[in-house]
């Protein structure tokens, strides 16, 4: 859904707070602190560079991260979302539901219902709010099978969208993200290219002039059927089986983990 506002209003983007999961705390983007980078990191420079800067030699932006991996929907709108009501930013990103869908006998009906809840929370104190789709699962094995629950979730998102008049990034569409080089090795994040490709589409749903997300890959040399049978087998040992018997177990990645940037401050 393209964004109707002018590309001049993001010069008013002046502060910068990311509320989600995984996917937002930029798991398998290696940052230079020796954390996490990932998609929204790289867009609030991409905000920040937009700005001027400060005497004290700072971008004119700051920028929060609350993101915790692992993060299910309710708890990103009991943890996250009331701290947007103190903080008072520019801009809200909201990407969450993600983990729940991918639960078995979730219903994106009830999901999205939960999560429209979350975007009421936030939107009366935020000056804009950046919502993100779900990734097309077709050529993920096993996750494949959830394409029709991600797509009617996708569906209702933008239905709330257009009601409280968000931004959307949709990553469902998002072509370069149908390369296997966009995915880190277990297939479930991004890899660092695959981030900075969100970050251009995050940018440009913002109105922001920024380069085509879109931008061809390099060649690349394909796989033999039984080559790739093979790494479909690997990679469910070592990623997929142990991703699902954490959920099993009721246990989470992000127990214990704390946002990499609780407050609001200067990039």
């Amino acid at each position: 859904m393209p964004t109707s506002r002018s590309p001049q209003e993001h010069g008013q983007i002046t502060s910068y707070v990311a509320l989600g999961d995984s996917f937002t705390e930029g798991l398998n983007d290696p940052g230079p602190d020796g954390g996490f980078a990932g998609w929204a990191d790289r867009l609030a420079r991409i905000l920040a560079e937009q700005r001027p800067r400060t005497e004290s030699g700072h971008y004119d932006l700051r920028y929060a991260n609350l993101a915790v991996r692992g993060r299910l929907l309710d708890q990103i709108a009991a943890e996250q979302a009331p701290q947007i009501e103190s903080m008072q930013p520019d801009l809200v990103s909201i990407c969450a539901g993600g983990n729940d869908i991918l639960r078995p006998g979730s219903d994106p009906d009830d999901v999205a219902e939960r999560f429209e809840r979350a975007v009421l929370q936030v939107r009366p104190h935020a000056g804009r709010v950046l919502i993100f789709t779900g990734f097309d699962t077709r050529d993920t094995p096993v996750l494949k099978h959830l394409r029709g629950k991600i797509a009617t979730y996708n569906a209702h998102l933008r239905a709330v969208a257009d009601r409280h008049d968000l931004d959307v990034a949709d990553v469902w569409a998002l072509r370069s993200a149908r390369d296997r080089r966009a995915w880190s090795e277990d297939r479930l994040h991004l890899s660092p290219e695959g981030h900075q490709r969100v970050a251009l589409l995050a940018a440009r749903s913002l109105g922001l002039p920024v380069e085509d997300p879109e931008a061809p890959w390099p060649p690349m040399t394909t796989h033999s059927a039984a080559e790739q049978r093979r790494e479909n087998i690997q990679w469910a040992r070592e990623y997929l089986l142990p991703w699902v018997g954490r959920r099993l177990r009721g246990e989470s990645s992000g127990d214990h983990v704390e946002p990499k940037r609780p407050d609001l401050a200067p990039l």
